[in-house]
Order: C-alpha cells, then sequence, then structure tokens
C-alpha cells in the first residue's frame, strides 16, 4: 500500500486534523522565512508533543547547517530529515555521522531525464521526486519511468489526479497538498480521501473526519473564496 505523508504543520488546529486523518508522517518546516508555514525548532517540538502515536514526525530544511539538522534529529524535534536545498553526499555522509540511525530524506527537482538519474544514485534512504521547493504543480510523469528504487512522490497531486501516477508507476509515497492549511474546513474535504488507506474509506470514518474538520477548521472568508 503507498503511503501518505503531509507538510507544512504550524498551528495545534493542523496537529488536531492530522490526529484524526492519520498520514504515516507529517512535515514542519524548518526555519525556512520564505515559506509563511515555517517553525522554530522549539514550536516543531511543542507540535510533535501533540501528535498521535504512530505519526512520524519528519524535519524540512533548507541548505542548513549540518550541525542544526543533526540537533533536529538528536533532540526529538523531528525522527526523519528531509533535505530540500543544495545538500550533496558529503553533506549527507556528515549527517548520518552526527545523527545515526535515522532516516535522510532528499528532494530533487525533476524537469529531465538526467534530474532522475542524479536522483536515483543518491544514497539518501528516500528520495523526493518534486516540480520545485512547495510550487504545488506537478511534473511530466513520464519521466517517472526510469525509477528503480521506491520514492515519494510530490507537487500538485489532488484527489483527481492520484490515480494517474500511483496507476502506472509504484511511489513508496505521496505527498498531500499543504491547501487545507490555508484555508477553511470545506477545502478539506477535497483532500481527506487522499489519507485513508482503502479499508478505512467507509461510511464511520467519513463521519469521524466530518466532525473533525468542523471542530478544527472554522468556517472564514478563506473558505468561501474556493
Amino acid at each position: 500500500m503507498t503511503r501518505i505523508k503531509t507538510c507544512g504543520l504550524s498551528r495545534p488546529c493542523d496537529v488536531a486534523f492530522v490526529n484524526e486523518a492519520r498520514p504515516d508522517w507529517c512535515g514542519f518546516i524548518i526555519d525556512f522565512p520564505r515559506s509563511h508555514r515555517s517553525v522554530t525548532p522549539a514550536e516543531a517540538l511543542a507540535l510533535r508533543r501533540q501528535l498521535a502515536p504512530g505519526i512520524v514526525p519528519v524535519g524540512v530544511t533548507v541548505d542548513q547547517p549540518v550541525k542544526a539538522v543533526a540537533a533536529l534529529l538528536l533532540e526529538g524535534v523531528a525522527d526523519v530529515a528531509q533535505l530540500h536545498g543544495m545538500e550533496d553526499e558529503s553533506y549527507l555522509a556528515a549527517l548520518r555521522a552526527l545523527a545515526p540511525g535515522h532516516p535522510l530524506w532528499k528532494a530533487f527537482t525533476l524537469r529531465t531525464p538526467n534530474d532522475l538519474t542524479a536522483a536515483l544514485a543518491s544514497s539518501a534512504d528516500m528520495i523526493l521526486l518534486d516540480s520545485g521547493k512547495g510550487t504545488g504543480q506537478t511534473f511530466d510523469w513520464s519521466l517517472l519511468r526510469g525509477a528503480a528504487r521506491p520514492f515519494l512522490l510530490a507537487g500538485g497531486l489532488t484527489p483527481e489526479n492520484i490515480p494517474g501516477p500511483s496507476g502506472r508507476f509504484t511511489p513508496g509515497a505521496l505527498t498531500c497538498p499543504a491547501a487545507w492549511r490555508r484555508t477553511g474546513a470545506r477545502i478539506v474535504t477535497k483532500y481527506w480521501r487522499l489519507w485513508l488507506p482503502q479499508e478505512r474509506n467507509d461510511h464511520h470514518v467519513q463521519g469521524t473526519l466530518w466532525r473533525a474538520r468542523g471542530a478544527v477548521y472554522p468556517r472564514d472568508a478563506d473558505e468561501r473564496r474556493h
């Protein structure tokens, strides 16, 4: 079964919804001011402590000093490091030496077959294939025909287009978009289906998530624009 990850949790209400939807992983964007969902390590740790058991916290960083990322892992802010910058093989080796035993993920932007070749050669425990840093756009999925290792597919995924990539390829995981966190309850309803294993997609679970959305995401002006 394809696993599910979401990213960009920054508020207690985000964690509350994640605890109901139960993805496999959730990501905290740490110390990246260009993202409005960025949090400090202390804020991420406080949110992580509210997570339900079984949801693995991922620390998402961009070109941070290797010791800073190692500290996130060693101090319990995250269990997995997801690297979204220009981190190279020497960086991965240094991080493994400082924080042994923690999975390291590396994100790659795919535009050409050469980009896929570089991603497949990475020593990272998991590669994330995307169209860019949080653009919310898909890339040319035909490039994935040469993917010979598990990967996490990201970039513009919706309930409507999920059957395309997951039917033609075998990603190790899918990344749920961030749109539901930026708006009210209505936009959330578009994405919750991505998060549920097929055997949980029943009326009981639908009712539980509906109540959770109403409790943690009040209707607001943002919702009415979607």
